[in-house]
C-alpha cells in the first residue's frame, strides 16, 4: 500500500476521525504524577493539534490525576463539533503516584464521574476499560462490561472500550455491548496481536496501540534508525508510518508535550513507505 493510497480517516465512534490522533498522557508531570512543568506549553500543544486536524485525542482522569483533562478543558472547550475525546477507566493513583486497581462498580463510575467533572461535559464520547496489570490477564471481564453497559445506558457515555485485553475478553465483552475500538500494546516488534488486529479490521472495529517504540532491542533499534535515515526521517515517524500501513483500522495516539514533536509526530502521516521498506520493516519485528 502506498502513501497516496494509504486510508486517512476512518470510521469510529458515529464519526469519521483522522486516524493520527494524539495522546495526553505527557501533558501530566514526571512518571505522569502531578502539573507539568509548563502549562502553557501543554495548552498550546492541544490547541495546534487541533489547528493541524487532529480531532480524536486519548485521555484518562488518572493521569496526573485529573491534570490533563483539566488542562484540555482549559485548552479546548468549548471543543470542536468533530472532536471525539476517548478516556478510560480501571485504575487510580494513589498520593505516591503508584497505579492501582480500580475496577469495583464503585470505583468504575466513579471514575466516569471524575472525567466528566473535568472535562466539563456531559456525556463521554468513548471510555475504554482498562484492565488492570503490568501484562495481560486471562481473567473474566464480564461483570466489569456490565457496569460499563449500565454507565451507556445512564447516558453518561456513548460507546465502550477496552484496553489490554485479549481476544477471549473482547469476545467475552461483545456478549454484552458492543466494542468500538481495543487499546493494547502493539508495535513494530511485537506483534502479538497480528491476528487479532485483522480480526478487528474485519469487524469495523478500530485498533489502538500504545507504545510505539517500546521493547525495542539495540539491534532493533539500530535498523530502524537506519532506515529511517535513509528516508530522511526519525525513527518515530517511521515507526508511526508502520502502524499506519499496517491495517486501516489502526487509529494512532502519539503523545508529547513539545508542540515541534507534535509537528514531527504528525508528518509520519505523509511518510512514503514503498513495499520493499515495508519488507525490510516486517523483517526487524520477524515478521
Amino acid at each position: 500500500m502506498s502513501t497516496s493510497t494509504l486510508p486517512t480517516h476512518f470510521d469510529f465512534a458515529g464519526r469519521t476521525v483522522s486516524r493520527m490522533g494524539y495522546g495526553a498522557m505527557q501533558l501530566a508531570g514526571p512518571h505522569v504524577f502531578g502539573p507539568p512543568k509548563d502549562r502553557t506549553a501543554c495548552l498550546a500543544v492541544l490547541r495546534t493539534a487541533i489547528a493541524a486536524g487532529v480531532d480524536h485525542i486519548d485521555t484518562s482522569d488518572f493521569y496526573g490525576p485529573h491534570v490533563t483533562n483539566q488542562i484540555i478543558r482549559e485548552a479546548l472547550q468549548p471543543y470542536p463539533a468533530n472532536l471525539t475525546l476517548v478516556t478510560k477507566i480501571g485504575a487510580r493513583r494513589d498520593d505516591k503516584g503508584e497505579w492501582l486497581a480500580a475496577a469495583s462498580p464503585e470505583q468504575l463510575r466513579s471514575a466516569v464521574h471524575d472525567n466528566l467533572r473535568n472535562l466539563g461535559l456531559d456525556t463521554l464520547d468513548v471510555v475504554n476499560l482498562r484492565v488492570f496489570g503490568h501484562g495481560l490477564t486471562e481473567d473474566g471481564i464480564g461483570h466489569l462490561v456490565e457496569v460499563m453497559a449500565q454507565l451507556q445506558q445512564d447516558g453518561l457515555l456513548r460507546h465502550i472500550g477496552l484496553s489490554n485485553v485479549t481476544a477471549a475478553q473482547i469476545s467475552e465483552a461483545q456478549q454484552i455491548a458492543d466494542i468500538v475500538c481495543v487499546q493494547n500494546m502493539y508495535n513494530l516488534v511485537h506483534r502479538g496481536d497480528d491476528a487479532l488486529i485483522d480480526v478487528l479490521a474485519a469487524q469495523g472495529i478500530a485498533y489502538v496501540p500504545f507504545f510505539p517504540l517500546g521493547g525495542f532491542t539495540p539491534i532493533q533499534s539500530g535498523a530502524l534508525s537506519d532506515i529511517a535515515a535513509r528516508l530522511q526521517a526519525t525513527p518515530m515517524q517511521v515507526a508511526l508510518a508502520w502502524l499506519l500501513h499496517r491495517s486501516p483500522n489502526i487509529l494512532l495516539i502519539p503523545g508529547t508535550a513539545s508542540v515541534a514533536h507534535l509537528r514531527e509526530n504528525l508528518q509520519a502521516s505523509t511518510l512514503s513507505i514503498t513495499p520493499d521498506i515495508m519488507a525490510e520493516l516486517d523483517a526487524i519485528g520477524g515478521g
